[in-house]
């Protein structure tokens, strides 16, 4: 059958996570945020119901940044996220709807000017601040969508207004991953299946990553409500910057978001 797998002896198979692609084609503005099966996403350009905490951000803005149209002035970069949903299961095992052709860059100044930023900010001309196709990063043929916070002054270097941003762009994402949850899953473009299997007899392999973990965007949240998320993710600084355990499907499926 399509996703068994065979099992030498004493192989145990600890959990399954199939990964089902949507390639979108087509991104435009509309009076919705709406996005299908047949690869085609509109946007909404209201962002400022999502504004929530009006002490730390004043405004937010979305425009879109289509293939080719990489030289333009973008704000300091917060972070760079898929569109992806839990549809079965938890984060590392079950089913996840992803778009491709697609990315959601979240940026940030502030009233003054001031771009959002601890070490170091990455405002400037879009094609000289990120590299293309790089694992993580968007690749000059997909759609980007700037999600672009105005924090109140003094803010964009404070921990807590910067999550608040992280939030607030979360929720404006959640509404296409309510719609993602409904897709057919055999109307996908790409299927990918990955399985935790325990191997008694062979090394047993442990990776170490470091994260950040310091503060304002220098930060790392873990186990989000959905992959790549905010809602429901908890603080690396909070947890007190001690080591924690994921699986490989979990870091597969988005369980680590660095806040930066």
């Amino acid at each position: 059958m399509e996703g068994d797998v065979v099992l030498k002896q004493g192989e145990k198979d600890l959990r399954r996570l199939v990964i089902k692609a949507f390639h979108i084609d087509c991104v435009d503005y509309g009076t919705d945020n709406k996005v299908d099966a047949q690869g085609r996403l509109i946007l909404n350009r209201d962002v400022e119901r999502f504004l929530i905490n009006k002490e730390a951000i004043a405004s937010a803005s979305v425009k879109i940044i289509r293939p080719g149209e990489w030289d333009l002035f973008t704000n300091s970069m917060m972070d760079i996220i898929p569109i992806s949903t839990k549809v079965l299961g938890k984060i590392g095992e079950g089913i996840t709807h992803t778009l491709t052709g697609v990315y959601v860059i979240l940026t940030g100044v502030d009233v003054n000017g001031v771009q959002t930023a601890e070490f170091g900010s990455s405002e400037g001309i879009l094609k000289e601040r990120l590299y293309p196709g790089r694992a993580g990063t968007p690749s000059e043929d997909d759609f980007i969508i700037s999600f672009d916070v105005t924090f109140q002054a003094g803010m964009g270097q404070k921990r807590h207004a910067v999550t608040e941003a992280h939030r607030m762009c979360d929720a404006f994402i959640q509404e296409f991953r309510n719609q993602m949850k409904k897709f057919r899953g055999d109307d996908c473009t790409e299927r990918h299946e990955y399985h935790d299997i325990v191997r008694p007899g062979k090394k047993r392999v442990l990776i170490i990553k470091q994260v950040a973990g310091q503060g304002a965007m220098y930060d790392t949240h873990l186990f989000a409500d959905e992959p790549s998320g905010a809602a429901g993710g908890r603080s690396i600084i909070d947890m007190g910057n001690m080591p924690v355990l994921v699986t490989p499907n979990e870091y597969r499926d988005g369980i680590i978001r660095s806040m930066q």
